[in-house]
C-alpha cells in the first residue's frame, strides 16, 4: 500500500484527534471500536483503489523515467529517417546512448533497493533475485482465484488434519502422564506499562496482515497516539484472562511448496497463517511473563533447542556430534535415530494441552484461563486475491504464525523427555524434530534392545497423545568403524528398515564417519550456483551491494554449523575456501591469476578456517557468562588449579585428556578449551559480547594475515 507523506500526516491528525475506543468498557467492544475508527480513518484519508494490471509482463525497473527516454529516442528516429541529415543521426545516436544509461541506473536502482530492503531475509532475497534473473513461467494463481476454490481449499485444509488424526489408533484405557515432582505456580499476570509496549512495538516485524485495520508501519508511526487504547485493550485482557474474539481469526493463503510443482495440485500447497498485527503484541506480552516463569523454575525440557533464547540448530548439533564423536573415539558404534512428525502444530488436543499446563507447569487462576481462551474458538479463512472462503473452526492444534505456538508445543511436549531417559538413551529436540541416539560396545549388543524398546514406548506415547509419527520419514545411521557397523546390523531386528547411509540432520548432512563430506560438498554445489547468479546481476550492483549479496548467500552458508567443522582434515576445509575466494573475486574483480590472499585483507575477511574458530570461541564466551544453552556449559570446565597460582584468575578451561582417536580431538569438548586457553587474557575476560567479537576478531585478523 502506497501512501504519500500529506496523506500519512492527515492520518495522524484524525487518531490524535479520535477516541478510538468509543468509551467501550467491554474488551470485545474496546478491539472493535478501536479496529473500526482506524478503518475509518485509512478509509476517508486514503481510500483503497483497484487498478487493473497489464498481462504483459516487462522489467520491473522500466518506469516512467525510461518510458520517457524511450519515446525521445522513438521521436528522434523518426526526424532521421524523415530528413536523412547526419545530425540527426547524431541526435538519435545520443538519444540511444542516454536511454540506454538510464536503463542501467534504473536496474541499479532496482536492484540496490531490493538488496537493502531484504538484506536480512534471504528467502525474500533469493526469490526476489531469482525472478529478475530467471523469469521461467509463473504460477497462474489468477485462475485459482475464486471463492470456490478457496472453499475447496479450506476444506482440503482441515480435511487433512482430521485425516491424519483419524489414522491415529489410541489406547482407551491410557491416562495422562504426571509430572515427577510438583510445579511451582503462575496464577496472575502482570499489567504491562506503556515502555514495555514501546519495547513490544519497536522490536516487531512492519509486515502487515489483511486483518489489520491500518499498515503496520503507521501504527508504528502513531504510537503516541494510540499507545493508550492499545494498552488498555492488552492490559485489560491479561487481567481479565480473556483472549479478544477479533484475534483469534486467521487469514490464511496457500503457498507453493516448490515452484517447479503442479500449481492445481492441492497438496502441493502448505497454509501460509497470517494474523493480525496487534494479535501479536498482545501474545508477546504474555510470552514474555509466562517464559521468564518457565526460566526461573527450570521448566522447560533441557535438551530442547527450539524457538529458545540462547538456543539454536548450531547449539543443538554442536551438542550432538560432539557426543556422538567422543563415543567413536572410544571404539563404540553409535546409533542416531531421526524421528519425524507429521503436521505436529496442527493435530495438537487442546484439552490435553490444558491438562498440561496446568500439572505440569503449574498454571492457574487467570492465566490458564486467558491460555484456554487463546486456544479454543479460532478459526480461519482462505484468501486468494480478492476472493476469501467462509470462516473454518480450528478444532485442533496452536496457532501458525503465532508467538506462543511454538512454546505451547514445547510444553506440549514435556513428558516425553521423562520417557527417553527411562531408557537410558539421550536424545535432543528441535521443535517438533526429535533425534535419539545411544553408543554401544561392538560386543553387547544386546544394549540395542533399550533402542527398540523406546522406540516403541515413545510411538505409543505420540499416539495417545494425538501426533503421528511418519515412519516413512524415520531414518536411523550408524556411526563408527565400517567394519564394527556391519557387525551390529543383524542385531537391530526391525530398525534394519530405518537405516541410511547418511541423514539430514537439521540442515547439516552427518554420514557415518562423521566426515562431513556429504555436507561440505552439498554446501560447495549450492554456493557456486549462487555464484554464477550474483555473477549475473554483478555488473548492475553496486560492490556494497554486491558484497551484500555474497554474505547472504555464500557466507551464510559457509558460517551455518561451522563449529561442527573443527578438526577435520584440510583438504575438506580447502574445499570451503575455495568457494570464499571465487567470492571475492567475483566481488572484487580480481582475475584468476592473481593472488587471493591480499584481497581477503582487503575486504577484512577472515579465512574458513579461521571463521571456524570464531565460532567456537563465540560459543565458549557465551558458555562461560551464562548466554549458551546449559549443555553447552556442561561441556566445558573451569580450570582449577591445585594450589595457588595467577592463572588461578586467567579465565582457563580444563582440556580434557586426548581421546584416543583423532575423532575425539575434534570433538566440541576437546577442541574448545584448547583454543579458549591459547587466547590472550584481555579477550577472555571481556566485558560484553560485542568487546569480545571485535577483539577476537582483530586477533585472529592478525593471526590470519600477518
Amino acid at each position: 500500500m502506497n501512501i504519500n507523506e500529506s496523506a500519512q500526516q492527515k492520518i495522524t491528525e484524525l487518531i490524535s484527534s479520535r477516541d478510538l475506543l468509543n468509551g467501550h468498557k467491554s474488551l470485545d467492544e474496546m478491539v472493535a471500536g478501536f479496529n473500526s475508527n482506524l478503518k475509518e480513518i485509512l478509509d476517508e484519508v486514503a481510500p483503497l483503489k483497484t487498478k487493473r494490471s497489464s498481462r504483459v509482463k516487462t522489467s520491473p525497473w522500466i518506469n516512467e523515467s525510461v518510458r520517457e527516454k524511450k519515446r525521445q529516442c522513438r521521436a528522434a528516429e523518426r526526424a532521421w529517417r524523415k530528413s536523412k541529415l547526419e545530425v540527426n543521426r547524431i541526435i538519435l545516436k545520443e538519444h540511444i546512448i542516454t536511454y540506454n544509461n538510464t536503463i542501467r541506473t534504473e536496474r541499479k536502482n532496482y536492484l540496490s533497493k531490493i538488496i537493502t530492503d531484504h538484506h536480512n531475509n534471504t528467502r525474500v532475497l533469493f526469490s526476489t533475485i531469482e525472478k529478475v534473473l530467471n523469469p521461467g513461467p509463473v504460477c497462474d494463481m489468477l485462475s485459482l482465484a475464486t471463492t470456490p476454490k478457496c472453499e475447496e481449499f479450506a476444506e482440503f485444509f482441515t480435511n487433512k488434519i482430521l485425516a491424519i488424526r483419524a489414522e491415529i489408533i489410541r489406547d482407551p484405557n491410557y491416562l495422562q502422564d504426571a509430572p515427577i515432582k510438583e510445579p511451582p505456580t503462575l496464577q496472575t499476570f502482570s499489567a504491562i506499562t506503556e515502555d514495555d509496549l514501546y519495547k513490544l512495538i519497536k522490536h516487531s516485524k512492519r509486515s502487515t496482515c489483511s486483518l489489520d485495520p491500518i499498515p503496520t508501519f503507521l501504527m508504528k508511526n502513531n504510537f503516541n497516539y494510540i499507545s493508550t487504547p492499545l494498552l488498555q485493550i492488552i492490559n485489560t485482557s491479561i487481567l481479565t484472562g480473556i483472549f479478544p474474539s477479533a484475534f483469534k481469526t486467521a487469514v490464511v493463503k496457500p503457498l507453493l511448496k516448490k515452484p517447479n510443482l503442479d500449481y492445481n495440485t492441492l497438496n502441493n500447497y502448505r497454509p501460509i497463517s497470517n494474523l493480525p498485527f496487534i494479535s501479536k503484541i498482545l501474545e508477546k506480552a504474555v510470552f514474555l511473563q509466562l517464559n521468564q516463569f518457565l526460566n526461573e523454575n527450570d521448566i522447560l525440557e533441557k535438551f530442547q533447542s527450539g524457538f529458545r533464547a540462547n538456543h539454536s540448530t548450531e547449539t543443538a548439533l554442536t551438542k550432538i556430534v560432539n557426543d556422538l564423536r567422543l563415543s567413536t573415539a572410544t571404539n563404540k558404534v553409535s546409533a542416531l535415530v531421526l524421528l519425524d512428525l507429521s503436521a505436529a502444530f496442527d493435530t495438537i488436543d487442546h484439552n490435553i494441552l490444558l491438562h498440561r499446563l496446568k500439572t505440569w507447569v503449574g498454571l492457574s487462576g487467570h492465566v490458564l484461563k486467558w491460555l484456554e481462551s487463546y486456544i479454543t474458538g479460532r478459526q480461519f479463512y482462505i484468501s486468494l486475491g480478492d476472493h476469501i472462503s467462509k470462516n473454518h473452526d480450528v478444532p485442533f492444534g496452536v496457532a501458525q504464525g503465532s508467538c506462543l505456538g511454538p512454546l505451547l508445543f514445547s510444553l506440549y511436549m514435556l513428558p516425553l523427555g521423562n520417557i527417553i531417559k527411562k531408557h537410558n538413551i539421550d536424545f535432543h529436540s528441535y521443535a517438533d524434530d526429535t533425534q535419539l541416539y545411544i553408543s554401544v560396545e561392538p560386543n553387547k549388543t544386546t544394549a540395542l534392545q533399550s533402542l527398540t524398546s523406546c522406540l516403541s514406548a515413545v510411538t505409543h506415547w505420540m499416539s495417545n497423545n494425538f501426533l503421528k509419527l511418519n515412519e516413512n520419514k524415520t531414518e536411523l545411521l550408524l556411526i563408527g568403524p565400517k567394519d564394527k557397523r556391519e557387525a551390529l546390523l543383524p542385531s537391530l531386528g526391525n530398525l534394519n528398515q530405518y537405516v541410511r547411509e547418511q541423514v539430514t540432520s537439521l540442515g547439516v548432512i552427518l554420514d557415518s564417519d562423521l566426515s562431513l563430506k556429504p555436507h561440505i560438498n552439498k554446501v560447495t554445489k549450492t554456493a557456486y550456483f549462487h555464484l554464477r547468479n550474483i555473477a549475473k546481476v554483478r555488473p548492475f550492483l553496486t560492490k556494497p551491494d554486491a558484497e551484500k549479496l555474497v554474505h547472504a548467500f555464500i557466507t551464510s552458508r559457509l558460517d551455518y554449523c561451522n563449529a561442527l567443522f573443527t578438526g577435520l582434515p584440510k583438504k575438506s576445509i580447502e574445499k570451503l575456501q575455495l568457494i570464499q575466494n571465487s567470492a571475492a573475486r567475483l566481488l572484487t574483480k580480481t582475475r584468476k591469476m592473481e593472488h587471493i590472499t591480499p584481497v581477503l585483507a582487503e575486504l577484512h575477511w577472515l579465512p574458513v578456517s579461521y571463521r571456524i574458530d570464531f565460532k567456537v570461541l563465540l560459543l565458549v564466551f557465551k558458555a562461560v557468562n551464562g548466554l549458551a544453552p546449559c549443555y553447552i556449559a556442561d561441556a566445558l570446565s573451569s580450570y582449577t588449579p591445585a594450589r595457588a597460582l595467577r592463572s588461578a584468575d586467567a579465565g582457563l578451561l580444563r582440556i580434557p585428556d586426548a581421546p584416543p582417536k583423532r575423532i575425539g580431538e575434534s570433538a566440541f569438548s576437546y577442541y574448545a578449551p584448547k583454543r579458549w586457553n591459547a587466547l590472550p587474557q584481555h579477550i577472555r575476560k571481556a566485558e560484553s559480547i560485542d568487546i569480545f567479537k571485535r577483539q577476537l576478531k582483530t586477533y585472529l585478523f592478525n593471526q590470519a594475515y600477518t
